[in-house]
């Protein structure tokens, strides 16, 4: 949520002004779709990573604002935490070398940035959740100082009423309290965006509903937190859970949580927009000085100020984006799935992956989510989260017989997938030799069945073996994985040894 608020007394009065707002940013959207309003396909992707900062014995350092002032630059920018960063690469086109480019660009915004946090003794992590960090870490005195985020907090408090509650049983059990949002910066992740014209958001948004499950099991890095060992991608239980604003009787009516897979396939991209407002009450209710219908009337094109605001408090793992540029609007599917690192080769492997196989299952002309439950696909997102590499996931079985077979993760990616991403990299026009070097890297972590995630749990036991107590080994695990992250090989060609 990047847009900038100011915190302040918000009352009744205001949320009944913001969702008549609301309601007429809905129908002017409606319009601008049957008016066909919206940019020309332009294939145009985009990136974001959140990111951690540790000092040199891995544990979290609570600085971003002196980071920031010393990166100066606006590619960089603050996250919920103190010891949090975000990274922006701006949009390029999918096509030619176009892979290799975001790497370069990647390493050299990354490598500066680092050089200049070590200024004041930090570093840059790359990971889904730092494993060092404790309760102690994740309070509110250690949000970000923005007023959005202190306004976010204290909505979230409110509407909930008491405490937030983090039950996750994995590999052990973590069970805590807090009175704040905080645990949330505990997730970092990758943020993929891409362009879509009206007419084909369905399909992309669907097939991208369809392989958050495949995205999560080849690049689970989040197995820990507060030093527990739970899932092997615990981001989603903990996101979830740590801005959950229904206290025990709502979740027991079925009210639907803020941070949400969803419940459908979709026809359009209006559909999320309106289940956004219809299921969801407004957390920051404050209203610009546009009138939506009115600019519409001019022949402008309105910025939807409140909705694009509404839909940023509404965690879907894919999100629907209303953006204007230079006067058009223009739609994005923003996939929120992944977590960050290991290694910039595997960040791009995984957008590889993704770009490809969106492309391919949205073309398809028997298209999975039609094979597919919705439900199904839901429990396979858990399932993945759970299991990483490791999982088993339904999907449609190949030929007209129809029904769904229970498959292995990697196998499923070997044998079906990922010959899939490459078709559909080549539609997009990308290089053959950045296809075929970043979907090896899927191809290889398959084979070893690797992750950061696996190898962070590895690394864990074998330091555990040496003698180390808890947290210690946690610290070591870390620090190697940093080492590691800086050298750049992927994850799956990590080794073990060098953690203690």
């Amino acid at each position: 949520m990047g847009e900038k608020v100011n915190a302040g007394g918000i009352d009744s009065g205001d949320r009944q002004r913001y969702r008549r707002r609301l309601s007429e940013c809905l129908e002017a959207l409606e319009r601008l779709l049957a008016e066909k309003r919206f940019d020309r396909p332009k294939n145009l992707m985009g990136l974001e990573i959140e990111l951690n900062l540790a000092s040199a014995d891995g544990m979290p350092r609570m600085m971003n604002s002196e980071v920031l002032e010393r990166i100066a630059s606006r590619d960089f920018q603050t996250e919920l935490a103190q010891f949090n960063l975000e990274v922006n690469i701006l949009p390029h086109r999918l096509s030619g070398r176009v892979l290799d480019q975001l790497a370069e660009e990647l390493r050299t915004g990354l490598a500066y940035a680092d050089r200049k946090a070590r200024e004041v003794a930090a570093r840059i992590v790359m990971i889904g959740i730092l494993p060092t960090l404790t309760a102690d870490d994740l309070v509110s005195s250690n949000l970000s100082e923005a007023d959005r985020y202190t306004l976010l907090n204290d909505e979230m408090r409110a509407a909930r009423g008491e405490d937030f509650e983090i039950d996750i049983e994995g590999v052990e059990r973590l069970t805590a309290t807090s009175p704040s949002i905080a645990p949330e910066a505990a997730c970092t992740s990758v943020q993929l965006h891409l362009q879509v014209t009206p007419g084909r958001f369905a399909a992309v948004w669907n097939a991208a509903q369809a392989l958050t499950a495949v995205q999560i099991a080849i690049g689970a890095n989040s197995p820990f937190l507060f030093g527990r060992e739970l899932w092997r991608e615990s981001r989603p239980p903990v996101f979830e859970q740590s801005t959950d604003t229904r206290p025990p009787e709502l979740q027991a009516q079925g009210v639907r949580p803020r941070t949400w897979f969803g419940e459908r396939w979709i026809e359009s991209a209006h559909d999320l927009f309106e289940e956004n407002v219809r299921y969801f009450p407004p957390l920051l209710p404050m209203c610009g000085d546009e009138d939506p219908l009115a600019v519409l009337e001019k022949g402008g094109v309105p910025e939807l100020s409140e909705l694009v605001l509404h839909n940023g408090t509404v965690y879907r793992w894919n999100r629907p984006v209303y953006a204007v540029t230079e006067g058009v609007p223009h739609l994005r599917v923003e996939n929120r799935v992944l977590p960050a690192g290991p290694t910039v080769t595997d960040v791009i492997a995984n957008a590889a992956f993704y770009y490809g196989l969106v492309r391919a299952l949205a073309d398809d002309p028997r298209p999975v989510w039609t094979r597919l439950p919705f439900a199904a696909a839901a429990e396979n997102f858990e399932t993945a989260c759970r299991y990483g590499i490791d999982a088993a996931l339904q999907w449609p079985r190949p030929g007209r017989s129809g029904g769904l077979a229970q498959i292995p993760a990697a196998r499923l990616v070997l044998q079906e997938l990922l010959p899939m991403a490459a078709a559909g990299l080549d539609g997009w026009g990308v290089a053959p030799a950045d296809r075929d070097h970043y979907l090896g890297v899927i191809e290889a972590r398959c084979r070893r069945r690797t992750n950061g995630a696996s190898w962070q749990a590895a690394a864990y036991h074998r330091a555990l073996q040496s003698g180390l107590d808890r947290q210690e080994a946690l610290a070591a695990m870390t620090r190697r994985y940093s080492e590691l992250m800086e050298e750049g090989r992927p994850v799956h060609e990590w080794e073990l040894e060098g953690v203690v």
